[in-house]
């Protein structure tokens, strides 16, 4: 695929009295696919966990603290990665991160060969580390490239589908993860999702292009996209680098930090991924203790709720895109879904009163079906990131959400540690869904894209 100037057309797209083309949507496909992966590729602790913990002797806390690792890492880079996105552009960056997360993934299949030189515990948690600095540009280049590639009545839409694959993830890979666990070992999980991972790296990179310059796309859907609000020039990824795409970072990111709707944004993303974190870590252990199942049982059984998550996280789109198109506000198209979807998901709690395996079963189900469709975080960011710093925008919202990542795990590593029981951490879960619908309803006020203002 050939490379054109950013202020240029290339011949493909050059007639304009074509039938419009849907190259965006082959492009969403990629993006779900890589998004997936990513996904995956964080929740295979929570499979291997129970057969690794037997093995070195892994205790609630020390479990607790290594769940946490990803997180650590994933947010203290995720400025320096927002700057990256900004400065090369989603295409090259996006690229290395996947091959370098991959990597990562695949060495923690070795772990017992690491651990004769040094203890378990910290090897595990440096891997599971790095593989969070190698993530920590996956989503705000999600948001990047749907900015780019979608008009703002189509971008929930495609904001929730790529959301949504943290759903299919479990629905597909917790499944097949607990059979290679249960058939042939917990190093298998990590040897085949991390040569999986570095392959998808390439695709990528031969795939991904900006609108502005894919060689597939006609001059009508290309008018669609940046009539509609789309910013076809996705930076880094015109055949040059973009350095007006690199501007201060500091001087707008405190812009986007004062932001009073930011704020409100930033605290309920925070909030949702409680769910999303304690899903990813906890929720199989959960399972396996405090309902008795079997880890290859645990496997399958947590992909129903991931289903109804998949469902709801593609719904919830659905609605918000037709609110829009029906004419309702931007604020409230997509404010509806993410407060009745929040409040379905504070269900979870109800599952500290029921004995029946079904009836558990079904009430996570609920609850992850409201946070799929509640999930709507990344459509607001992509509304309201000032265009110059989508990256960087991306990032910030994405670093207040995953210090989710590292206070779920340890918070509910120390309440089943002090209690003996889960009934605290659901409790403490779904207290987090009740302070997004708060945090919607009063904290953020209109939703519109955020104008900054520049150095003299």
């Amino acid at each position: 695929m050939s490379f054109h100037p950013a202020n240029t057309v290339p011949a493909a797209h050059a007639d304009s009295g074509a039938r419009r083309t849907n190259v965006r949507y082959w492009i969403l496909l990629l993006i779900f696919v890589v998004t997936t992966v990513n996904y995956a590729d964080r929740a295979t602790l929570s499979i291997t966990g129970p057969a690794m913990r037997q093995e070195f002797g892994f205790d609630a806390v020390q479990m607790g603290f290594i769940f946490s690792a990803f997180s650590w890492a994933y947010v203290l880079a995720q400025l320096p990665g927002g700057w990256l996105l900004d400065r090369f552009g989603a295409r090259k960056i996006y690229a290395a991160s996947i091959f370098a997360w991959s990597f990562f993934t695949l060495l923690q299949g070795w772990l017992g060969i690491f651990a004769t030189f040094a203890s378990a515990m910290v090897v595990l948690f440096v891997l599971r580390f790095a593989v969070g600095l190698a993530e920590s540009p996956a989503f705000p280049a999600n948001a990047k490239v749907v900015a780019s590639w979608f008009p703002t009545a189509e971008r929930g839409t495609a904001s929730a589908i790529f959301n949504a694959a943290q759903y299919f993830a479990a629905v597909v890979f917790t499944p097949l993860m607990a059979w290679l666990t249960h058939e042939i070992g917990w190093h298998h999980v990590y040897l085949w999702m991390g040569g999986l991972g570095m392959l998808l790296a390439l695709v990528w990179l031969k795939v991904m292009h900006s609108p502005a310059t894919h060689p597939s796309i006609n001059r009508a859907e290309l008018d669609h996209i940046e009539q509609g609000g789309g910013l076809i020039h996705m930076s880094g990824s015109d055949g040059k680098d973009d350095k007006k795409a690199a501007p201060a970072g500091w001087f707008y990111a405190r812009q986007l930090l004062s932001n009073r709707m930011l704020a409100g944004v930033y605290l309920g993303q925070y909030c949702i991924n409680v769910l999303t974190y304690f899903f990813l870590t906890w929720f199989p252990v959960y399972l396996v203790q405090a309902r008795g199942m079997s880890i290859l049982k645990a496997g399958f059984v947590a992909s129903l709720p991931a289903i109804c998550g998949f469902l709801g996280g593609v719904l919830g789109g659905v609605i918000s895109d037709t609110l829009l198109r029906r004419g309702y506000t931007l604020t409230v198209a997509r404010k509806v879904p993410i407060v009745a979807g929040m409040l379905l998901s504070v269900s979870m709690i109800a599952c500290n009163y029921v004995d029946t395996e079904w009836l558990v079963v079904g009430i996570m189900a609920l609850a992850f079906f409201g946070k799929g469709i509640g999930a709507l975080g990344w459509a607001v960011v992509a509304d309201t990131a000032p265009k110059e710093v989508i990256g960087l925008a991306g990032s910030i919202f994405n670093t207040f959400g995953n210090i989710a990542g590292i206070v779920t795990p340890i918070v509910i590593g120390y309440i089943l540690s002090v209690t003996g029981s889960f009934n605290g951490a659901l409790v403490f879960v779904g207290v987090n869904a009740l302070v997004t619908v708060l945090s919607y309803l009063v904290i953020v006020k209109d939703i519109r894209r955020v104008e900054l203002k520049h150095p003299n």
